[in-house]
């Protein structure tokens, strides 16, 4: 089995790590969830297909925006936000 790779920009996750006290590192572990939802950021995708993972993480609803770049994850942005944790709680219901 092939083992997932990730890549964020480093000061992409300084900036999100001052924002929103989560760091990219941490951000991966979202997609471990076997609960997680991924959906596709209609709102962001103007050059290249977005896309979110909702997935817990330290006993949270982390979400995380990420693209595909081949077959690497990159980490765009993550948060411990009220929407993500909403649209997790509905999916898995």
């Amino acid at each position: 089995m092939k083992k997932t790779r990730f890549e964020w920009d480093s000061d992409k996750d300084t900036e999100n790590q001052s924002k929103h006290g989560v760091a990219f590192s941490l951000a991966q572990h979202a997609f471990a969830d076997p609960n997680r939802v991924i959906a596709e950021d209609l709102a962001h995708s103007k050059s290249e297909q977005r896309y979110f993972c909702f997935g817990e993480v330290n006993g949270g609803i982390l979400t995380v925006r990420f693209t595909y770049r081949g077959s690497v994850i990159r980490i765009i942005g993550a948060g411990y936000w009220r929407k993500g944790k909403a649209i997790y709680e509905r999916e898995n219901d």
